[in-house]
């Protein structure tokens, strides 16, 4: 069975930094897509980082410059490095990924179960 495992995050002071982990785990023929959504209390889902395709980039306007995503194929995980954090950052960050597992003939979507974080200031 397929999961998505993150770990990374935490409690952190304005302006530190923290980077989490997404790992895909079980029987997975490809992953086409990997990224990282937030939610915020009272507030709906929100697209944080995400790379659609290999060499693509997406990122909301409210972490630009302050957030990198990287992916290592080999490991199947999804990083965010995320620096001079805020406290509107404070959310549960979920990993989401489009993949295709094993013996399967098509794709499906997968989310992790999430990951607080949490900015003081």
């Amino acid at each position: 069975q397929v999961q998505l495992v993150e770990s990374g995050g935490g409690l952190v002071q304005a302006g530190g930094s923290l980077r989490l982990s997404c790992a895909a785990s079980g029987r997975i023929s490809s992953i086409t897509s990997m990224g990282w959504y937030r939610q915020a209390p009272g507030k709906q889902r929100e697209l944080v980082a995400y790379i659609p395709t290999p060499g693509r980039f997406n990122y909301a306007d409210s972490v630009k410059g302050r957030f990198t995503i990287s992916r290592d194929n080999a490991k199947n995980t999804v990083y965010l490095q995320m620096n001079v954090l805020k406290p509107e950052d404070t959310a549960i960050y979920y990993c989401h990924s489009f993949l295709v597992p094993g013996g399967a003939l098509r794709g499906s979507v997968y989310w992790g179960q999430g990951t607080q974080v949490t900015v003081s200031s």
